[in-house]
């Protein structure tokens, strides 16, 4: 193993997190480290947004921290109006890059390849002179006391002063998030909240027929029950998957759900009609009915459902799919009102965290001083991004966490280092 090489800080992964806490101080004049474990940056960023990069949300400071429970919310806050969406948007305009919002909120760049707001970052990391080390794993950190720090790769080992662990969470290992961060700051002394997924895919059952992959059922609300009792809701559509359900909707509740996963049974109901009352919908399917007469009911349904789907919704309210409307019943024709208002989407059996988006839970908020991103137990150790206990809503809030809880701990080194040289 060679000699120890020393640098002011290190920041450990190189995903947005991590790029931004690199950069951010490096800004400031700091000889910066970046070690990532895989063969190039950002993996993880590659994949947002289906490939097309959801680099952060519109609105304000205040309407972005509402796509975190309030606890983290209250935690973000000052990350959020330090370096906020507006100042990634300038960031990427000042070196070329356009983007558009769309209607959701959601912005993204004008060329839909998240590779392109890769580069920008690499380019900004190379401008500022980060050393960036790839295929390097990091072993081990160890406190030797406050501001001394050493880290052990693979193939070397460093010291540094500062130390900025922004190694991810668990969801899609495949990207390198595979926990690391978590053991580094248990080692380290401190709390790690319970893993849980966070906008993930949900298993349930029984499951769906494989002809439905690939069917969405929008515009309605989505409800999860425990006991009976309602949990959670959210709207937006569900999407059927060859092994249960996924989509906006779903990817939301998942979080709650996973929550409660191990207190009892949860199941999940969808209301294809959320802003009108059951009496609302009854009385619009018997004008339709009234209208189209011998229109035959699987028909009459299309306007409402998928067609692949109306057989076994049919079958499900005791109606035959041949019947024509003026042959449906009373009854018949609220057990149809009934599951418009209430289809049951089938009992939670699984929520794979290495499925989601990001993971809930990791290192306790209460030992991170939130203006600075530092450890309240070690000195000169910094955390940011999914490492921490932190999960938002879908639509760019997550990384937009990142961004700035990464700029703020780059910043705030700086100025640590800058007022240490003048004691």
């Amino acid at each position: 193993m060679n000699k120890s090489q020393h640098f002011k800080l290190i920041v450990i992964g190189g995903g947005a997190a991590g790029i931004f806490a690199a950069w951010s101080a490096a800004s400031h004049g700091l000889k910066t480290l970046l070690i990532e474990k895989n063969k190039d940056l950002g993996r993880k960023l590659l994949i947002s947004g289906s490939g097309k990069c959801n680099i952060t949300h519109t609105g304000s400071v205040e309407e972005l921290l509402k796509g975190f429970p309030k606890r983290e919310a209250n935690f973000l806050k000052h990350s959020f109006y330090r370096f906020s969406n507006f100042d990634v948007l300038k960031l990427l305009y000042l070196y070329g890059m356009k983007t558009y919002t769309r209607e959701d909120g959601k912005i993204f760049p004008v060329t839909n390849k998240s590779s392109d707001v890769l580069n920008v970052f690499k380019k900004i990391l190379a401008d500022y002179e980060v050393k960036v080390l790839l295929n390097t794993n990091v072993q081990e950190i160890k406190s030797e006391s406050d501001y001394k720090f050493i880290i052990k790769t693979n193939d070397n080992y460093f010291e540094s002063e500062f130390i900025i662990i922004a190694t991810g969470g668990l969801s899609y290992p495949h990207t390198g998030s595979t926990g690391d961060g978590y053991l580094f700051a248990k080692k380290l002394g401190h709390t790690i909240v319970d893993t849980k997924a966070a906008l993930a895919p949900i298993d349930v059952s029984p499951r769906f027929p494989d002809t439905w992959k690939g069917i969405a059922i929008r515009n309605g609300s989505l409800s999860c029950y425990l006991n009976n009792k309602k949990l959670i809701e959210e709207n937006g559509d569900v999407l059927f998957t060859h092994r249960g359900l996924s989509g906006p909707a779903i990817l939301e509740l998942s979080r709650y759900a996973a929550e409660y996963f191990v207190k009892g049974d949860l199941y999940l109901y969808y209301d294809l009609f959320p802003s009108k009352l059951y009496e609302e919908v009854d009385d619009e399917l018997k004008n339709n009915f009234y209208r189209n007469p011998n229109m035959k009911i699987e028909n009459e349904l299309k306007i409402y459902l998928p067609n692949r789907i109306i057989g076994y919704f049919l079958n499900k309210a005791g109606v035959d799919e041949k019947k024509r409307c003026n042959q449906i019943n009373k009854n018949e024709r609220k057990r149809i009102v009934e599951l418009l208002k209430r289809l049951p989407l089938g009992k939670i059996e699984f929520i794979d965290l290495k499925r989601g988006e990001v993971t809930a839970g990791g290192v306790s908020l209460s030992e991170i001083y939130p203006k600075t991103m530092e450890s309240k137990k070690i000195k000169g150790l910094y955390f940011c991004g999914e490492v921490l206990d932190i999960a938002g809503r879908i639509g760019g809030y997550n990384l937009q966490a990142a961004y700035s809880t990464g700029y703020v701990a780059g910043e705030s080194v700086a100025n640590q280092v800058k007022s240490r040289l003048l004691k």
